[in-house]
């Protein structure tokens, strides 16, 4: 009789345990995401923003590396001058950002050591 008692206590122990085996598996998705996933959400929105208030006149560089003056736009395309008279056709999502921003980039010390 004692026998059957013990079997009941190692199936609810063992029960339990598979729970508390998932447990550093939820708290790794949840570093993951507080560390990773969600800034580079913050990131892209915030690049979309900056893709929906481009201006004429604005200067820009592509992800190529093409730096220009945006002359014209559309929904989904810009049009950049990148010399005198000549101007090219671009996909908005290939702006990388303003060409002051990423000279204040570039200027800024590395981090660490």
């Amino acid at each position: 009789m004692t026998g059957i008692a013990y079997a009941q206590d190692a199936a609810s122990a063992g029960a339990a345990g598979g729970i508390a085996s998932f447990v550093p598996l939820i708290l790794i998705f949840v570093v993951f995401y507080f560390l990773l996933i969600r800034p580079q959400q913050k990131k892209a929105k915030e690049h979309q923003a900056y893709l929906s208030n481009l201006k004429k006149g604005e200067k820009v560089i592509t992800s190529g590396g093409i730096h220009g003056r945006i002359t014209g736009l559309t929904d989904t395309t810009v049009t950049l001058e990148i010399a005198e008279n000549v101007r090219i056709k671009v996909t908005r999502s290939s702006i990388m950002g303003s060409e002051a921003a990423m000279d204040k980039q570039a200027a800024a010390p590395a981090k660490g050591g």
